[in-house]
């Protein structure tokens, strides 16, 4: 491994040129999921250099989730999880939440849950598909008064839908997406009347649509329920909600 862990130069910051070649070296390959590090000896060996740079390029590197250090046992190159990049995603979203962000949110669903449903009905299993099937049912028994609860089935049932698509870009582009609706739905849905029925009902036509694989039946109930929510989005930032 020494065109990994070769000496490094002193012009930039040690630490930061430290983690640069480790990171490196893991997003070509040279260094894969599970492959355990030299120890902190030997990597202050191989790169020349004191070992509170190295340790602090190794800190760096695990709050990333690129490597993990294990106590008593050594440093191993982190597997990467879609729940990972979800998590750092809706941490990006979570600090933005804002009414700009909201526009450019609807905008992004716009364009790609017609083509998710689309997708769903293709390549959808019997598991997807109880799994949608349980979710509306959760939604129909819904207790009315707890509209916290219903906006978490309804955002569920759009995550659902992603994960039925067996495509893991879908998952990882919407789900953070879907994870801050619940924070503008909320009001909506307790001050909207009827809009929880009709969310249902369309969410009712797009799985029916899923199940029978009829894509383009799928595509265009997305299609209705998204301009429908655009025009519920826009009465209320512009501070109309009755």
């Amino acid at each position: 491994m020494d065109d990994i862990f070769g000496k490094i130069g002193t012009s930039q910051t040690l630490s930061q040129k430290i983690e640069r070649k480790i990171e490196e070296a893991i997003r070509q390959k040279k260094l894969i999921p599970g492959n355990k590090l030299p120890s902190e000896k030997e990597l202050c060996e191989s790169f020349a250099v004191s070992r509170t740079a190295l340790r602090e390029a190794l800190r760096r590197l695990s709050a990333r989730g690129l490597i993990e250090i294990k106590k008593g046992s050594g440093m191993y190159v982190s597997e990467i999880r879609i729940e990972d990049a979800i998590k750092s995603l809706n941490l990006y979203y979570d600090l933005k939440f804002d009414s700009n962000l909201i526009g450019q949110i609807i905008e992004v669903r716009r364009l790609f849950e017609p083509e998710i449903a689309r997708m769903a009905a293709r390549n959808r299993t019997a598991n997807d598909l109880k799994i949608l099937r349980d979710n509306l049912d959760e939604l129909e028994k819904c207790d009315p008064d707890n509209t916290q609860l219903e906006v978490d089935v309804i955002n569920r049932f759009h995550m659902y839908m992603a994960k039925s698509t067996g495509n893991p870009i879908a998952i990882i582009s919407m789900e953070p997406i879907y994870s801050l609706l619940p924070r503008m739905r909320n009001l909506i849905y307790a001050n909207i009347e009827g809009e929880k029925e009709y969310t249902f009902r369309l969410q009712k036509e797009i799985f029916e649509a899923v199940e029978l694989q009829e894509e383009q039946k799928a595509y265009e109930f997305s299609v209705e329920l998204l301009e429908r929510n655009q025009e519920i989005y826009d009465r209320f930032l512009k501070g109309s909600v009755k």
